[in-house]
């Protein structure tokens, strides 16, 4: 199909608008050779593919339908479908091949289609990612973060940048929502070709170990790979620990089909020493005494709403500034120095960029007017909550030594996720706040009242005279009321959780919800003043970009 005539299809979902708007031609013969598949009847020699989907209602005119056993259903049972809508073959299984019955075009069969659909996937684009600089970000926390600092140092030297990750994929200043922190392979690789065609020089992307287990980055050729730390998180999808830490090892195995060809690692925690004991020659960065490629010389002081500390590399020392808050972040800011050193950017040109970098969600502040700190951030597992919970108890300790304020703590757990974390989540809270409210976080299908009462479990496992008063209230609107009219001059109050998220998932609906714009309105509610235009907080952040609308982060 020709360019005109593709751009002449209607997009029916965003999908569309991230494909290339002239893709590549490929042939099915080059199909079957590159896959092993067989055609379960003459393959037309004129026939040729513009494109691969595995959603039936995403498919454009010349797509490869890629139908894949699914937990559910089987994709062949959407095969018809897709073919009116355009595609010209069919890629499947067996079992696939005789459900789908007979469609009027090539079906081609493969045992285990799926563990090839990322190398196909890029060799229906045009192998995009072979024409890019791609750098991937791994690890529990702090992907998000490094991923943003990474691109703003990329930037700094002049590189046209591409953004893959939780909140948005940004292409040359478009943004784009993310459903998933790494899309699936098809549409990975067809958002690559357009970046190609839009002449994007690198691209940082968030790398999940969902990805990596499930394929989702087969295919990519990955310039840079960074490791920021690993804490219990996605238990309910891995094995146990060694089944996750083996998921993320294969961004750096050099083994594996995706391993980066320069790996960047934290070591400061256990995981990351491991990971970089495993590897030939990795770049190494260390927050601690720990010896490393990149470390942190002298002190770090905070002043002036920045984090300030001097990172060493080889053979150079260089003063950082950052505005987000808590050592974890000194970690992730010196990751992604090393990143864009790595990346071929130099360190002194990338680090300047990084101390301008505010992120939708991660130790946000939201002001109305009030006297006490008010922050949404994203944490929503253990080590997260605890990290965060040190930084607004170490804040409220600096801003008034000798009487430091109080701190509220807002959090729940997600349902259908790793439940194992509950009851530390709720610990974590318990220790370290005055005021923990337990509430509800995206139940999915589970009972919400089952999921509070593992988080309350855990609160109520710390010993009475090391924690604070633990509340529940099920309403995440009122519990975040409760928090807000509890503080008092001096305090801080943190929503945890949800970060950026838009909405509130319960029993398969997806109800708008956004911590920021309901703890604006409480504070609103306290204070009557209102912010920009009289818009919530996190409506104007996604509608104007990552900075807009927003108060920053902690000072």
């Amino acid at each position: 199909m020709s360019r005109s005539e593709r751009s002449k299809v209607p997009a029916q979902s965003s999908s569309h608008a991230l494909r290339p708007a002239g893709p590549p031609s490929t042939r099915l013969s080059t199909v079957l050779e590159s896959t092993g598949a067989r055609g379960s009847g003459p393959i037309p020699a004129d026939t040729v593919v513009t494109g691969i989907e595995q959603r039936s209602n995403a498919v454009l005119p010349g797509d490869l339908f890629a139908a894949l056993p699914g937990a559910q259903a089987h994709g062949a049972r959407f095969a018809r479908d897709a073919v009116e809508r355009g595609a010209v073959a069919v890629f499947t299984d067996a079992a696939g091949a005789e459900l789908a019955g007979d469609l009027g075009v090539p079906v081609l069969v493969r045992e285990t289609p799926r563990a090839v659909l990322g190398e196909l996937s890029a060799t229906v684009y045009g192998n995009p990612s072979q024409r890019l600089r791609i750098i991937g970000i791994t690890g529990t926390s702090g992907k998000t973060t490094t991923s943003y600092l990474v691109e703003a140092g990329l930037a700094a030297a002049g590189l046209s940048t591409a953004l893959i990750g939780t909140i948005e994929t940004r292409i040359g200043g478009r943004r784009v929502p993310s459903a998933l922190t790494t899309p699936e392979a098809p549409q990975l690789h067809a958002m690559f070709a357009l970046m190609v065609e839009q002449g994007v020089d690198a691209v940082v992307m968030e790398v999940s170990s969902h990805a990596l287990a499930l394929g989702r980055v087969d295919g990519v050729r990955f310039a840079v790979g960074g490791f920021t730390n690993l804490s219990q998180d996605h238990l309910d999808f891995h094995r146990d620990f060694e089944d996750y830490f083996a998921a993320k090892r294969r961004l750096f195995d050099p083994r594996s089909s995706v391993a980066a060809r320069i790996p960047v690692v934290c070591v400061d925690d256990e995981w990351g020493a491991r990971l970089a004991a495993d590897l030939a020659d990795p770049v190494t960065v260390s927050t601690t005494a720990t010896p490393a490629t990149w470390t942190v010389a002298g002190e770090v002081t905070a002043d002036g709403g920045q984090q300030r500390f001097t990172a060493a590399g080889p053979g150079r020392s260089i003063d950082m500034s950052l505005r987000l808050p808590g050592r974890y972040n000194v970690a992730n800011g010196l990751l992604a120095v090393a990143v864009c050193a790595a990346a071929g950017v130099e360190a002194d040109i990338a680090a300047p960029a990084l101390a301008t970098v505010d992120v939708p969600g991660r130790m946000q502040r939201i002001e109305r007017g009030q006297d006490f700190l008010a922050v949404v951030d994203y944490a929503h597992k253990p080590a997260a909550v605890e990290s965060v919970v040190a930084t607004l108890r170490a804040h409220l300790l600096t801003d008034s030594p000798e009487s430091p304020g109080r701190l509220a703590v807002v959090v729940g757990a997600g349902g259908d996720r790793d439940a194992g974390k509950r009851a530390l989540m709720g610990a974590a809270g318990a220790r370290g706040a005055d005021l923990l409210i337990i509430t509800d976080d995206n139940p999915r299908s589970e009972d919400p009242a089952a999921i509070r009462a593992a988080l309350r479990g855990g609160a109520l496992e710390v010993p009475a005279e090391e924690r604070g008063e633990v509340r529940e209230i099920g309403d995440r609107a009122e519990a975040i009321a409760a928090a807000v009219a509890w503080a008092r001059s001096g305090d801080a109050v943190l929503v945890a959780g949800k970060g950026h998220e838009s909405g509130q998932e319960i029993n398969g609906v997806k109800h708008p919800f956004d911590d920021r714009d309901v703890l604006a309105e409480a504070l609103e509610a306290l204070t009557g003043e209102r912010g920009p235009s009289g818009a919530g907080t996190g409506d104007a952040t996604r509608a104007d970009g990552p900075n807009a609308g927003v108060s920053g982060v902690l000072r």
